[in-house]
């Protein structure tokens, strides 16, 4: 009997060993794998929602704060208005413009991520038979699309970067860099051949790749090539499309309101075509409490001026002029919350408008004077306009004019009676406490609560790609004429 039992365990054991490769494998039982993600058309667009995630978050604050930023100061626009940590700022391009620093780090980690996932669409999607071929084809050309969105942003950022074209399905340490040029090579192909299957902008969801999208991309590729030929053909295609053009009257949510139809492009719900706007190409979704668009875009808290740390000197009572704070606090019709981390450049506040008449530089979009509640009312102060009646020649405080104040973009900050009704400051009735001279007291988390649809691409910047290319076009023959 021992004998037999001994015999049994033999067999149980060399029967495990057999099997040991099968028992080891691993079943994903509560997870997503590329292996049970693929089975139908639902785990594709799963997939292709992530890689707009991930677009988001890189863009507009989701990802890191680290990504966000240095994309929108230290450039033409802005700059970087905070007086602390000069290196997490971006202020020491010496030590921040390293590959070990944060910043670049992440960008690159970011945008490899939507290559990694886009390459893992591609492959599956190439030979899959678990969904249908239109199907398989329709997904494959819009990770085609984020791909090359990705190594076209790659290629600009750091030059030449490894390629890498299919699904990573073991570790690697043998990458080398691709050149520059065969990078935006990548690109060109990727987007040549999502182009002549992707649905044009009029004919697919709000915020989806569309036609128009992969060639107003392919116009700054060929560009970056020199193809300046091919560049103009691409945006002129997107140009001349029927469905898309400038907006040039009033349309949306506020067009009732006194403004213009540039304001009217920047507000709340007025960016995808359902407002009649048809100067969108690629629209980045985002919806405020929607948990599909976690991600939030830190824009309003980040550019808009500390103005609750902005304070004047003024006379109280007729007494010696004391500092009191310039304003009352936040409100819906001037602004929500902002910390003033980022400060428009000289440049664009007060050059770049040589056109008095811009509508750009319009009241209703460049808000540029603010009128004082904050001091006590019986103060010389109160009432008066900071700028106009000379108060900010007497404002107190430190880096009061690089940080506490300047102009007011209004299309970083929501509108007039856009605010959540949350963040709206109420009194012990409930009901919202008015601002002294027109808007809603907001709260402090005012600042956290700008979620709105916000344009990748616009009809406008495709006329401005067409025009550069016709200018590095012409450049050249022009100063071989003036040399001879």
């Amino acid at each position: 009997m021992q004998k037999i039992i001994i015999v049994l365990i033999g067999i149980a054991i060399l029967g495990i060993s057999c099997n040991r490769d099968r028992f080891l494998e691993e079943e994903p039982l509560d997870f997503y794998t590329p292996d049970n993600a693929f089975n139908n058309v639902a785990g594709y667009q799963a997939s292709i929602n992530y890689l707009h995630n991930q677009m988001r978050s890189i863009l507009f604050g989701g990802y890191h704060l680290e990504s966000y930023f240095p994309l929108r100061y230290a450039t033409d626009f802005a700059v970087n208005a905070t007086d602390y940590s000069p290196p997490a700022k971006l202020n020491d391009y010496k030590n921040t413009m390293v590959p070990t620093f944060i910043v670049p780090e992440k960008i690159w980690q970011g945008l490899y991520l939507i290559v990694s996932n886009a390459n893992v669409v591609i492959t599956r999607s190439r030979t899959s038979t678990a969904i249908p071929e239109a199907d398989r084809i329709k997904f494959r050309t819009q990770a085609l699309f984020f791909r090359a969105w990705a190594y076209n942003f790659l290629a600009n950022l750091y030059g030449g970067v490894p390629l890498v074209l299919e699904e990573t399905v073991t570790p690697r340490k043998d990458y080398t860099r691709a050149t520059r040029d065969e990078v935006y090579m990548q690109c060109k192909n990727d987007l040549t051949e999502a182009i002549t299957t992707l649905g044009n902008v009029d004919a697919v969801e709000a915020g989806a790749v569309n036609k128009q999208a992969a060639q107003h991309l392919l116009t700054e590729v060929l560009i970056s090539l020199k193809d300046y030929d091919g560049a103009i053909t691409a945006a002129s295609s997107v140009i001349s499309y029927p469905g898309l053009s400038l907006m040039k009257t009033r349309f949306g949510r506020h067009a009732t309101r006194p403004g213009d139809v540039y304001k009217d492009l920047f507000e709340l719900n007025n960016q995808n075509r359902t407002s009649g706007n048809t100067e969108g190409i690629f629209i980045i979704q985002a919806d405020y409490q929607n948990a599909a668009t976690i991600t939030r875009d830190v824009i309003q808290w980040a550019i808009i001026p500390q103005l609750a740390s902005l304070r004047v000197s003024t006379s109280v009572g007729g007494k010696a002029p004391t500092s009191q704070p310039a304003i009352k606090g936040f409100n819906d019709k001037l602004a929500g919350r902002g910390v003033g981390w980022m400060r428009p450049s000289i440049f664009f506040l007060y050059e770049v408008w040589d056109d008095a008449n811009d509508m750009r530089n319009s009241e209703y979009n460049i808000v540029r004077d603010i009128r004082l509640d904050g001091p006590p009312a019986n103060s010389d102060a109160y009432g008066k306009y900071y700028v106009a009646d000379g108060y900010k020649a007497k404002s107190t405080g430190f880096a009061d004019t690089t940080r506490n104040w300047f102009p007011i973009l209004k299309k970083a900050t929501l509108s007039e009676g856009d605010f959540p009704q949350e963040v709206l400051e109420k009194n012990a009735a409930g009901n919202p406490v008015m601002a002294p001279f027109g808007g809603i007291m907001l709260l402090n988390s005012s600042g956290d609560v700008y979620q709105k649809d916000v344009y990748l691409m616009r009809l406008a910047e495709t006329y401005l790609l067409r025009a550069e290319a016709y200018i590095k076009k012409e450049t050249p023959q022009r100063l071989q004429m003036m040399s001879m």
